[in-house]
Protein backbone atom coordinates (compact mmCIF):
# COMPACT_ATOMS: atom_id res chain seq x y z
CA UNK A 1 0.00 0.00 0.00
CA UNK A 2 0.86 3.31 -0.98
CA UNK A 3 1.25 5.54 2.38
CA UNK A 4 0.70 9.23 2.63
CA UNK A 5 3.93 11.56 3.03
CA UNK A 6 1.74 13.64 5.33
CA UNK A 7 -1.07 12.26 6.64
CA UNK A 8 -4.92 13.80 6.75
CA UNK A 9 -6.42 15.22 9.64
CA UNK A 10 -9.39 13.52 11.16
CA UNK A 11 -11.12 16.98 11.45
CA UNK A 12 -11.03 18.88 8.84
CA UNK A 13 -12.54 21.92 11.18
CA UNK A 14 -14.68 24.86 9.28
CA UNK A 15 -13.75 24.74 5.29
CA UNK A 16 -14.87 27.98 3.36
CA UNK A 17 -15.30 28.54 -0.61
CA UNK A 18 -13.98 31.69 -2.04
CA UNK A 19 -14.76 31.86 -5.65
CA UNK A 20 -18.76 31.37 -5.82
CA UNK A 21 -19.58 33.19 -9.18
CA UNK A 22 -17.51 30.78 -11.53
CA UNK A 23 -18.22 27.31 -12.10
CA UNK A 24 -14.54 25.03 -12.37
CA UNK A 25 -15.49 22.38 -14.88
CA UNK A 26 -12.77 19.21 -15.45
CA UNK A 27 -12.92 17.37 -18.65
CA UNK A 28 -12.30 13.95 -18.97
CA UNK A 29 -9.23 12.28 -21.09
CA UNK A 30 -8.81 8.84 -19.12
CA UNK A 31 -4.82 8.67 -17.96
CA UNK A 32 -4.40 12.12 -20.10
CA UNK A 33 -5.71 13.41 -17.02
CA UNK A 34 -2.52 13.13 -14.87
CA UNK A 35 -1.29 15.92 -16.45
CA UNK A 36 -4.50 17.76 -15.50
CA UNK A 37 -4.19 16.32 -12.11
CA UNK A 38 -0.73 18.98 -11.60
CA UNK A 39 -3.67 21.58 -12.43
CA UNK A 40 -5.76 20.84 -9.56
CA UNK A 41 -2.87 20.27 -7.27
CA UNK A 42 -1.89 24.17 -8.11
CA UNK A 43 -5.30 24.93 -7.40
CA UNK A 44 -4.71 23.85 -4.07
CA UNK A 45 -1.96 24.99 -3.04
CA UNK A 46 -2.81 28.01 -4.14
CA UNK A 47 -6.07 28.38 -2.37
CA UNK A 48 -8.40 28.60 -4.93
CA UNK A 49 -11.30 26.88 -3.76
CA UNK A 50 -14.42 27.10 -6.15
CA UNK A 51 -17.73 26.73 -4.62
CA UNK A 52 -19.60 24.15 -7.32
CA UNK A 53 -17.49 21.98 -9.39
CA UNK A 54 -18.10 19.82 -12.52
CA UNK A 55 -16.72 16.55 -14.79
CA UNK A 56 -17.10 13.25 -16.29
CA UNK A 57 -15.71 10.38 -16.80
CA UNK A 58 -12.14 10.32 -15.78
CA UNK A 59 -12.49 14.12 -14.56
CA UNK A 60 -15.48 13.16 -12.18
CA UNK A 61 -12.12 11.86 -10.18
CA UNK A 62 -10.52 15.34 -10.36
CA UNK A 63 -13.89 16.67 -8.93
CA UNK A 64 -13.98 14.57 -5.42
CA UNK A 65 -10.55 14.60 -5.05
CA UNK A 66 -10.40 18.84 -5.51
CA UNK A 67 -13.79 18.64 -3.04
CA UNK A 68 -11.92 16.73 -0.62
CA UNK A 69 -8.77 18.75 -1.08
CA UNK A 70 -6.66 15.84 -1.55
CA UNK A 71 -3.45 16.78 -3.43
CA UNK A 72 -1.62 13.42 -2.54
CA UNK A 73 -4.89 11.53 -4.00
CA UNK A 74 -5.27 13.53 -6.80
CA UNK A 75 -1.36 13.02 -8.19
CA UNK A 76 -1.67 9.18 -7.32
CA UNK A 77 -5.20 8.45 -8.72
CA UNK A 78 -3.19 8.85 -12.52
CA UNK A 79 -0.02 7.99 -11.47
CA UNK A 80 0.73 5.83 -8.84
CA UNK A 81 -2.49 3.88 -9.69
CA UNK A 82 -0.71 1.61 -12.45
CA UNK A 83 1.72 0.50 -10.43
CA UNK A 84 -0.91 -1.93 -8.57
CA UNK A 85 -0.80 -5.29 -10.14
CA UNK A 86 -4.62 -5.39 -10.92
CA UNK A 87 -4.37 -2.41 -12.92
CA UNK A 88 -6.21 -4.21 -15.68
CA UNK A 89 -4.75 -5.05 -19.37
CA UNK A 90 -5.74 -7.35 -21.61
CA UNK A 91 -5.78 -10.33 -19.37
CA UNK A 92 -8.25 -8.62 -17.63
CA UNK A 93 -9.83 -7.59 -20.33
CA UNK A 94 -10.56 -11.01 -21.23
CA UNK A 95 -11.97 -11.67 -17.61
CA UNK A 96 -14.78 -9.53 -18.37
CA UNK A 97 -13.05 -7.20 -16.00
CA UNK A 98 -12.07 -4.32 -18.52
CA UNK A 99 -8.77 -3.12 -19.70
CA UNK A 100 -8.85 -0.67 -16.76
CA UNK A 101 -10.11 -3.34 -14.10
CA UNK A 102 -12.86 -0.31 -12.72
CA UNK A 103 -14.23 -2.09 -9.83
CA UNK A 104 -10.68 -2.65 -8.40
CA UNK A 105 -9.47 0.76 -9.10
CA UNK A 106 -12.49 2.89 -8.31
CA UNK A 107 -14.15 0.61 -5.05
CA UNK A 108 -11.76 -1.85 -3.54
CA UNK A 109 -8.42 0.19 -3.14
CA UNK A 110 -10.50 2.61 -1.57
CA UNK A 111 -12.04 -0.41 0.52
CA UNK A 112 -8.10 -1.52 1.62
CA UNK A 113 -7.27 1.71 2.28
CA UNK A 114 -9.87 2.87 4.46
CA UNK A 115 -8.76 4.06 7.77
CA UNK A 116 -5.29 3.79 7.25
CA UNK A 117 -3.04 6.68 5.82
CA UNK A 118 -2.75 4.91 2.42
CA UNK A 119 -2.86 7.14 -0.37
CA UNK A 120 -5.86 6.04 -2.03
CA UNK A 121 -7.98 6.35 1.12
CA UNK A 122 -11.16 8.73 0.23
CA UNK A 123 -11.54 11.69 2.67
CA UNK A 124 -14.89 11.28 3.07
CA UNK A 125 -15.00 13.87 6.19
CA UNK A 126 -13.61 16.97 4.42
CA UNK A 127 -15.50 15.83 1.08
CA UNK A 128 -18.59 16.00 3.29
CA UNK A 129 -17.29 19.27 5.67
CA UNK A 130 -16.53 21.34 2.44
CA UNK A 131 -19.34 23.43 1.43
CA UNK A 132 -18.52 23.26 -2.70
CA UNK A 133 -20.96 21.45 -4.66
CA UNK A 134 -20.50 18.41 -6.78
CA UNK A 135 -21.70 17.52 -10.20
CA UNK A 136 -21.26 14.70 -11.99
CA UNK A 137 -22.74 12.87 -15.19
CA UNK A 138 -22.73 9.15 -16.08
CA UNK A 139 -25.36 7.54 -19.07
CA UNK A 140 -27.81 5.40 -18.67
CA UNK A 141 -27.24 2.78 -21.17
CA UNK A 142 -30.95 1.58 -21.31
CA UNK A 143 -32.45 5.78 -21.57
CA UNK A 144 -30.38 7.31 -23.44
CA UNK A 145 -30.40 10.10 -20.59
CA UNK A 146 -27.85 11.50 -18.63
CA UNK A 147 -27.77 10.90 -14.90
CA UNK A 148 -26.03 13.19 -12.75
CA UNK A 149 -25.08 12.93 -9.13
CA UNK A 150 -24.38 15.13 -6.70
CA UNK A 151 -22.64 15.18 -3.26
CA UNK A 152 -26.03 14.47 -1.68
CA UNK A 153 -26.51 11.82 -3.30
CA UNK A 154 -23.42 9.67 -2.16
CA UNK A 155 -23.65 7.95 1.21
CA UNK A 156 -20.00 7.35 1.97
CA UNK A 157 -16.39 6.94 0.43
CA UNK A 158 -17.31 3.48 -1.47
CA UNK A 159 -20.74 5.05 -2.90
CA UNK A 160 -18.11 8.02 -3.85
CA UNK A 161 -15.89 5.36 -5.88
CA UNK A 162 -18.58 3.81 -6.97
CA UNK A 163 -20.22 7.25 -8.86
CA UNK A 164 -17.09 8.16 -10.22
CA UNK A 165 -16.92 4.44 -11.90
CA UNK A 166 -20.16 5.41 -13.38
CA UNK A 167 -19.26 8.29 -14.96
CA UNK A 168 -16.15 6.98 -16.24
CA UNK A 169 -16.95 3.65 -17.56
CA UNK A 170 -15.51 4.29 -20.89
CA UNK A 171 -16.97 1.85 -23.53
CA UNK A 172 -14.92 -1.32 -24.54
CA UNK A 173 -11.91 -0.57 -21.96
CA UNK A 174 -14.37 -1.22 -19.33
CA UNK A 175 -18.16 -2.68 -18.43
CA UNK A 176 -21.14 -1.04 -16.94
CA UNK A 177 -21.39 0.00 -13.66
CA UNK A 178 -24.68 -0.93 -12.21
CA UNK A 179 -26.49 1.39 -9.22
CA UNK A 180 -29.98 0.66 -8.42
CA UNK A 181 -29.84 -1.57 -11.67
CA UNK A 182 -29.43 0.17 -14.11
CA UNK A 183 -26.45 0.18 -16.32
CA UNK A 184 -24.21 3.15 -16.19
CA UNK A 185 -21.14 3.82 -19.00
CA UNK A 186 -19.09 7.00 -19.77
CA UNK A 187 -21.00 10.24 -18.51
CA UNK A 188 -19.36 11.99 -21.61
CA UNK A 189 -21.48 9.92 -24.01
CA UNK A 190 -24.46 12.46 -22.70
CA UNK A 191 -24.72 15.80 -24.10
CA UNK A 192 -22.32 17.28 -22.00
CA UNK A 193 -19.65 15.16 -24.75
CA UNK A 194 -17.03 15.66 -22.00
CA UNK A 195 -17.33 19.60 -21.13
CA UNK A 196 -19.84 20.64 -18.49
CA UNK A 197 -19.88 23.67 -19.43
CA UNK A 198 -23.14 23.81 -20.43
CA UNK A 199 -24.43 22.36 -17.29
CA UNK A 200 -22.54 24.91 -15.34
CA UNK A 201 -24.24 28.20 -16.94
CA UNK A 202 -27.77 26.25 -16.88
CA UNK A 203 -27.19 26.58 -13.43
CA UNK A 204 -27.15 30.06 -13.37
CA UNK A 205 -23.18 30.74 -13.53
CA UNK A 206 -21.89 33.28 -16.64
CA UNK A 207 -18.49 32.52 -16.06
CA UNK A 208 -16.40 29.06 -15.85
CA UNK A 209 -12.51 27.87 -15.99
CA UNK A 210 -11.98 25.12 -17.67
CA UNK A 211 -9.41 22.21 -17.38
CA UNK A 212 -8.60 20.79 -20.78
CA UNK A 213 -6.63 17.25 -21.25
CA UNK A 214 -6.44 17.84 -25.27
CA UNK A 215 -4.35 21.12 -26.54
CA UNK A 216 -5.85 24.39 -28.04
CA UNK A 217 -6.93 23.41 -31.54
CA UNK A 218 -7.53 19.93 -31.21
CA UNK A 219 -10.00 18.05 -32.89
CA UNK A 220 -11.31 14.21 -33.03
CA UNK A 221 -11.39 12.23 -36.11
CA UNK A 222 -14.75 10.22 -37.09
CA UNK A 223 -15.00 6.90 -35.70
CA UNK A 224 -13.51 4.62 -38.31
CA UNK A 225 -15.30 1.88 -40.23
CA UNK A 226 -13.52 -1.12 -38.09
CA UNK A 227 -14.58 0.40 -34.99
CA UNK A 228 -17.70 1.15 -35.65
CA UNK A 229 -18.48 -2.39 -36.38
CA UNK A 230 -16.40 -3.39 -32.69
CA UNK A 231 -19.05 -1.22 -31.35
CA UNK A 232 -22.31 -1.85 -32.99
CA UNK A 233 -21.35 -5.61 -32.34
CA UNK A 234 -19.97 -5.14 -28.74
CA UNK A 235 -23.36 -2.88 -27.85
CA UNK A 236 -26.23 -4.65 -29.97
CA UNK A 237 -28.15 -5.05 -26.97
CA UNK A 238 -27.70 -1.33 -26.38
CA UNK A 239 -27.13 -0.04 -29.50
CA UNK A 240 -27.19 3.75 -27.73
CA UNK A 241 -23.52 3.03 -26.98
CA UNK A 242 -22.77 2.53 -30.00
CA UNK A 243 -24.62 5.47 -31.93
CA UNK A 244 -23.34 7.89 -29.44
CA UNK A 245 -19.58 6.77 -29.78
CA UNK A 246 -20.39 7.14 -33.38
CA UNK A 247 -21.53 10.26 -33.04
CA UNK A 248 -19.26 11.84 -30.08
CA UNK A 249 -16.61 13.05 -32.71
CA UNK A 250 -18.79 15.64 -34.56
CA UNK A 251 -20.44 17.33 -31.24
CA UNK A 252 -17.25 16.94 -29.03
CA UNK A 253 -15.79 18.85 -32.30
CA UNK A 254 -18.42 21.61 -32.09
CA UNK A 255 -18.34 21.78 -28.56
CA UNK A 256 -14.74 22.76 -28.68
CA UNK A 257 -15.72 25.20 -30.78
CA UNK A 258 -18.05 26.78 -28.72
CA UNK A 259 -15.63 26.58 -25.94
CA UNK A 260 -12.84 28.92 -28.21
CA UNK A 261 -15.87 31.21 -29.18
CA UNK A 262 -16.42 31.55 -25.82
CA UNK A 263 -12.88 32.03 -24.57
CA UNK A 264 -12.60 34.92 -26.97
CA UNK A 265 -15.57 36.44 -25.41
CA UNK A 266 -14.10 36.63 -22.02
CA UNK A 267 -16.85 33.89 -20.53
CA UNK A 268 -14.56 31.33 -19.80
CA UNK A 269 -10.86 30.90 -19.17
CA UNK A 270 -9.38 27.73 -20.13
CA UNK A 271 -6.13 25.41 -19.41
CA UNK A 272 -4.97 23.38 -22.40
CA UNK A 273 -1.69 21.74 -22.24
CA UNK A 274 0.90 22.71 -24.12
CA UNK A 275 1.51 19.20 -25.45
CA UNK A 276 -0.07 16.22 -24.96
CA UNK A 277 2.35 13.32 -25.11
CA UNK A 278 0.07 10.07 -23.82
CA UNK A 279 -3.25 8.19 -24.81
CA UNK A 280 -5.71 8.31 -22.50
CA UNK A 281 -5.06 4.05 -22.17
CA UNK A 282 -1.04 5.25 -21.09
CA UNK A 283 -0.09 2.26 -18.02
CA UNK A 284 3.70 3.48 -17.68
CA UNK A 285 4.51 4.91 -14.52
CA UNK A 286 7.39 7.04 -15.29
CA UNK A 287 5.87 8.61 -18.43
CA UNK A 288 2.34 9.52 -16.22
CA UNK A 289 4.97 10.80 -13.37
CA UNK A 290 6.73 12.87 -16.52
CA UNK A 291 3.49 14.32 -17.79
CA UNK A 292 2.21 15.12 -14.30
CA UNK A 293 4.96 17.24 -13.62
CA UNK A 294 4.62 18.82 -16.99
CA UNK A 295 1.04 19.55 -15.55
CA UNK A 296 2.11 20.82 -12.53
CA UNK A 297 5.11 22.90 -14.30
CA UNK A 298 2.38 24.47 -16.81
CA UNK A 299 -0.03 25.58 -14.42
CA UNK A 300 1.85 28.23 -12.53
CA UNK A 301 1.95 30.18 -15.63
CA UNK A 302 -1.97 29.83 -15.88
CA UNK A 303 -2.40 29.93 -12.28
CA UNK A 304 -1.15 33.68 -12.40
CA UNK A 305 -3.45 34.45 -15.29
CA UNK A 306 -6.33 32.71 -13.72
CA UNK A 307 -6.26 34.96 -10.59
CA UNK A 308 -5.88 38.20 -12.82
CA UNK A 309 -8.90 37.12 -14.94
CA UNK A 310 -10.90 36.14 -11.64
Amino acid sequence: MIMRKTPRPQDPGVLESNITDVALVFEGGGMRCAHTAGVLVRLLEEGLFFDSVYGVSAGASHVVNYVSRDPERARSSFVDLVLDPEFGGIGSMLKGQGYFNSKRLYEDMIAEAEGTDGVFCFDWNTFVANPAKVHIEAYDWDTGLPRVFTKEDMTDSLDVARKVRASSSLPVFMPPTFIDGRGYMDGGLADNWGICIHEAFEDGFDRAVVVRTQPKGYRKKPVGALTRGVLKAVYHKHPLIAERSIARPAAYNALCDEVERLEQAGKVKVFYPDEMPITNSERDYETLSRVYDMGYAQSARFVKELKDWL
